[in-house]
């Protein structure tokens, strides 16, 4: 397992984390853009090169999982933190709504057919924790999950959020850094965001009535996500809670959590073994002879 990045926006492990208090936007003293994307492009630069090492060590691997309000920003955060990799090297899911195939297993295997596999850096653009959250929001869900047993609701999502913290400690322990980021968007933000979404015909693919819908259960999800956060929030699958009405901020920030937990992590290139390095060193002979001799 390895050790978590601090970091003002880490949720505690206590269960002392508080939606209401927690900023959605940025701190006073926040850079100008400017700063911010050159903030971004430093980290960007660790992240690949990091990721390199990574996956040539084919060891460990990484899961980034982003859970949000609609029109936080998740989408672009992906790709701006991600946009110097390789991508032979990343993973990314986004998960909507179940399958029949996927409603026939239980909660966790939808997603666990998707964890990324060694050398590489996995993505879930929203995750299992839906099944805490907007299913904690809208219950009736339930009756279509085919599920063999239905507790009372309370008892559900605790037994629910018992077998994600396993399910995250098992993965930590065979060798899967895990960190989550909650992009905290204002309930206002989202009014704004969504607006322009209407108002622009080239954003119009990506607004929903559903989304406008959802933000009648603001309250419900804000109360949601705070006992989730507190349930699952582990020093091997840490929560991060990040202001999302600053965009710039936002992506800086998380790109510097990723950078700093990848060089904390120190993947390193596989040296090889004497006999290989030997046998490397007699084929370097043999290609310069071969230059040597196509150039004469």
């Amino acid at each position: 397992m390895f050790e978590t990045v601090n970091s003002p926006y880490l949720v505690p492990f206590d269960g002392s984390f508080r939606h209401d208090e927690a900023f959605s936007s940025p701190p006073e003293n926040t850079p100008e853009k400017s700063i911010l994307k050159k903030q971004l492009k430093h980290s960007i630069k660790i992240i690949d090169d990091m990721q390199k090492r990574l996956y040539a060590q084919d060891h460990a691997s990484v899961l980034l999982i982003f859970q949000a309000m609609d029109a936080a920003g998740k989408d672009g955060t992906i790709r701006a933190i991600l946009s110097g990799i390789n991508p032979a090297g990343c993973q990314v899911f986004c998960f909507k709504k179940p399958s029949s195939e996927e409603l026939d297993h239980d909660f966790l295997w939808r997603t666990s057919q998707r964890f990324p596999e060694r050398g590489r850096i996995g993505v879930f653009n929203r995750s299992y924790y839906e099944e805490v959250l907007v299913v904690r929001v809208h219950p009736q869900i339930l009756n279509h999950q085919r599920l063999p047993r239905i507790p009372p609701l309370q008892d559900l999502w605790t037994e629910r959020l018992e077998s994600i913290v396993d399910n995250e400690r098992h993965l930590a322990r065979n060798g899967t850094t895990i960190l989550k980021f909650w992009l905290n968007v204002s309930k206002n933000e989202q009014c704004r965001r969504l607006l322009r979404r209407a108002q622009d015909p080239s954003r119009h693919w990506k607004f929903s009535s559903k989304d406008v819908e959802e933000r009648e259960h603001w309250d419900t999800y804000m109360r949601a996500y705070e006992q989730t956060l507190n349930a699952t929030s582990r020093p091997w699958a840490p929560w991060y809670s990040v202001p999302a009405d600053n965009k710039p901020f936002m992506r800086a920030t998380i790109a510097e959590i990723v950078a700093n937990t990848l060089t904390q992590m120190d993947p390193q290139f596989p040296s090889l073994p004497d006999n290989e390095v030997a046998t490397l060193t007699k084929m370097e002979r043999t290609l310069k002879n071969q230059l040597l001799t196509s150039s004469s």
